[in-house]
């Protein structure tokens, strides 16, 4: 666009020039032909008229310049806030990294034993409690924030966490877990024994309101192992399950978010006796990066 201007000024210049050396080269032809003063009078008038057109021409290029300079100086702002726009989202939070706790719920109670044993159950079988607290982090990798171009708004999160709960640690063992044990020295005194649970899952995680300082989000569907200690009858410490999970976060400050969740882990049966199905409800804090 300047190129374009720049080359009419120089136009609009060469005629203007033309018409100058023109009527300096038809002054001298007049007054040698002999010509009257009103012809001189109206050739001159008419070189003014015409030069006064090439004037009001040029103002007209200059003014037209200006406005097309001011809009390009316009469009260059809006190029610049258009980029510095896109490369702050680009410097967005994309992935956050969150630690958990809270209050969780087994579906079935657990006994402190050493070695659990329904078939010879050696001395006391204390049981721990249902109710547990829990602490954990994770990690969410975002993979887009459109669903691939399906729901524009919603964003797909790949969610790797895991999760330590304790069911209590003063419950007493059976015989295999007094000091010492029954079949060295008879009547040993009962040892603790704690109850706990460790759980590592990998889920999708759906976030909605992209662009939002609130989000809340779902887990469908997520796969989830479960080791438990004391281990079961069978010795066996690992049982697979389904995570559901809910919730929401805020973003409270720059790349510092909170959060609540509530998930659900649901075991295929029991784990030789042992039933790990159950609850988790709390809070979390994220750090985006």
């Amino acid at each position: 666009m300047r190129r374009n201007v720049i080359a009419k000024n120089a136009v609009l210049n060469a005629v203007a020039g033309i018409f100058s050396v023109s009527a300096l080269l038809s002054a001298p032809q007049v007054l040698a032909g002999g010509t009257s003063t009103q012809a001189l009078e109206a050739q001159i008038q008419l070189l003014e008229e015409q030069l006064q057109s090439i004037r009001g021409e040029l103002d007209r290029v200059k003014s037209d310049t200006v406005r097309n300079e001011q809009k390009i100086r316009e469009n260059e702002q809006s190029v610049a806030s258009v980029k510095a726009a896109e490369q702050k989202a680009e410097k967005s939070d994309k992935h956050i990294i969150f630690f958990r706790g809270g209050f969780a719920h087994s579906n079935h109670l657990r006994n402190g034993v050493s070695i659990q044993s329904n078939v010879v159950p050696l001395g006391a079988q204390d049981r721990a409690d249902r109710d547990a607290w829990y602490i954990g982090a994770g990690f969410d990798f975002n993979l887009t924030d459109d669903v691939w171009g399906f729901l524009p708004g919603t964003s797909v999160f790949a969610e790797l966490m895991f999760e330590y709960k304790e069911f209590g640690n003063r419950v007493q063992g059976n015989a295999l877990a007094t000091n010492p044990t029954p079949i060295a020295v008879p009547g040993g005194t009962a040892r603790n024994v704690t109850v706990s649970q460790f759980t590592l899952t990998a889920a999708p995680k759906i976030k909605f309101l992209e662009g939002s300082r609130f989000r809340p989000w779902i887990i469908p569907a997520g796969l989830a192992l479960h080791v438990i200690s004391p281990p079961s009858e069978a010795i066996t410490v690992l049982q697979p399950g389904v995570m559901f999970g809910a919730g929401a976060d805020y973003n409270l400050w720059k790349s510092i978010y909170v959060g609540v969740d509530a998930r659900y882990q649901l075991a295929g049966g029991k784990i030789d006796g042992v039933n790990v199905s159950g609850f988790t409800a709390g809070g979390y804090l994220g750090i985006g990066f």
